[in-house]
This record gives C-alpha cells, sequence and structure tokens, in this order.
C-alpha cells in the first residue's frame, strides 16, 4: 500500500490555488501531482480546514454477516 504524500506538498499544492492564484491544473503540474488529487485537496480543505490525509487502513467488517450469513451457508450446501 502507497503513503499519502506530505503535509509540506499538500499545503503548498493549496496555498498556491488560494493564496497564488494558479488553478488546480496548474498547481497540479507544478508539483507533480494528479489534477484529481489537487482537486480532492482543495476540497477536503474547503470542508475541514485541513489537508490532513484521512485513516489508511484499519479493519473492515464482513459485508455479509449474521443471520443471512447463516441463511446463505444452509444454501450452499
Amino acid at each position: 500500500m502507497g503513503r499519502p504524500y506530505s503535509m509540506d506538498l499538500r499545503e503548498r499544492v493549496v496555498a498556491a490555488v488560494l493564496e497564488g492564484g494558479l488553478s488546480r491544473h496548474q498547481a497540479a503540474e507544478r508539483f507533480g501531482v494528479a489534477v484529481s488529487t489537487a482537486v480532492k485537496w482543495l476540497q477536503r480543505h474547503h470542508e475541514t480546514g485541513s489537508v490532513a490525509p484521512g485513516q489508511m487502513g484499519g479493519h473492515k467488517p464482513k459485508k455479509i454477516a449474521g443471520a443471512h450469513a447463516e441463511w446463505l451457508r444452509r444454501r450452499c450446501t
């Protein structure tokens, strides 16, 4: 699994758009990230005030559990 981009890079991209007057496309090209990445960072900054990455990994509960899982097991045997 990849690692998140540094906070420094995230902040520089956001600052280039908000303070430097660059478009998202121009900032992405200048800093060597995908346009979609720059757009997501700016969206996150607008919504939360931070560009910190979200949680990576962690526990994911099974999609089929409980009574439905039991019903499926009985159907398959």
